[in-house]
């Protein structure tokens, strides 16, 4: 298969690449001419310089293509491209929304439609939605008991085969009303709902929860902190989060290419690795994997966040330089439940995740020593 991966030089779409070759496929590695191809050193990738800022650009760009592969097109085209940071709200419209509809329109324009487009957009579309946590049927009367952040401690309850273990706070469902509460996920819903607008598009959406591995640097910074002997967490009501290992991600990505259209086409699937987790899960299993002997676990109410995501983020908007402390982080950080139900995805893709948080930690901290990050 021809396979063409927008997004290409990141950290989820160059492990779409790796795979693909491993596969057997002829990939194309959609890049910008800037881009870093530090994990795009396999001679049997092709290039394809791409714009998705310029719809005319873009158009030229996909006719020369086609072009150079004798008039043939992708089979599929994998759009993974995206900003997760922007120094305004702005640009993540304008490289997650317009960049979506300047490639799907090129796409379109230059007869190079593909047989299916992959979207890789993100859980955070919803916001804080379903904070209310689920009644406890052993009380007796089927109220809620207290919350103890010690019953939270991994994984929240043992999920069966089918994921579907019942979490502190009820799952996220793709019949649920999106209410995102950053400019990314609204940026990113925005793409998605344009594209479902598409009839001609044979178009599936992925989307993932918090995507970790070899390579991602919002975690590592995270691994760095612990090694640090620092663990910083905020909030004092309970927070359920999921996590999904960068090769499940993968494993999906070619699952909605291979799988039957009838039942994949025209629908959005989320993405974990089928379990939930309390706060402190990640950062105690990064303190074992490091050998890191103590660590200072501090709590700080969400007031003293939003405080510094204020001020940090208003100051750094100022000086035009990018941060991780701005208004965005604190709503992530803020929300409480990022519990998802990953059933159509088991039965629609076949998807069945591989990597448990313990093993998907271990990969990484010890992809973070070989290449000297740790």
């Amino acid at each position: 298969m021809r396979i063409l991966v927008t997004g290409a030089s990141g950290f989820i779409g160059s492990f779409i690449v790796s795979e693909g070759l491993e596969r057997g496929h002829d990939m194309w590695a959609g890049v910008r001419r800037s881009s870093s191809r530090q994990y795009l050193s396999d001679p049997r990738t092709h290039f394809a310089e791409l714009d998705l800022s310029s719809r005319e650009t873009l158009i030229q760009q996909l006719m020369e293509l086609k072009a150079s592969m004798n008039g043939e097109c992708w089979d599929y085209v994998i759009h993974a491209a995206g900003a997760t940071k922007s120094l305004k709200r702005e640009g993540f419209f304008r490289t997650n929304t317009e960049g979506t509809k300047n490639l799907v329109t090129a796409l379109r324009e230059s007869g190079m439609m593909p047989r299916r487009l992959v979207f890789i957009s993100s859980l955070s579309i919803f916001g804080a939605i379903k904070e209310r946590p689920t009644p406890n049927p052993s009380r007796q009367g089927g109220a809620s008991s207290g919350l103890n952040e010690d019953a939270l401690r991994q994984p929240l309850s043992p999920p069966s085969r089918e994921g579907s273990g019942v979490g502190l706070y009820p799952k996220i469902t793709d019949t649920d009303t999106p209410q995102p509460n950053t400019a990314y996920g609204e940026s990113k819903l925005a793409a998605e709902r344009w594209l479902q607008e598409q009839a001609d598009v044979p178009w599936v959406i992925l989307r993932p929860t918090g995507v970790y591995g070899p390579r991602e640097r919002d975690y590592f910074l995270m691994a760095q902190s612990i090694k640090q002997h620092v663990d910083f967490a905020v909030g004092y009501k309970p927070q359920e989060i999921t996590f999904v290992y960068v090769r499940d991600v993968v494993q999906a990505v070619y699952l909605a290419c291979e799988r039957d259209s009838n039942k994949v086409e025209h629908r959005a699937f989320f993405l974990s690795d089928g379990e939930s987790y309390n706060s402190r899960t990640f950062s105690d299993l990064l303190q074992a994997e490091m050998g890191v002997r103590f660590v200072l676990h501090i709590k700080a109410p969400l007031w003293f966040l939003r405080m510094i995501c204020t001020v940090n983020g208003t100051f750094c908007r100022w000086m035009g330089k990018l941060t991780t402390l701005n208004m965005d982080k604190y709503h992530i950080l803020s929300q409480r439940n990022w519990n998802c139900d990953i059933n159509p995805a088991r039965k629609l893709l076949g998807y069945d995740p591989k990597w448990k948080l313990e093993a998907g930690v271990k990969e990484s901290v010890a992809w973070y020593k070989a290449e000297g990050w740790l």
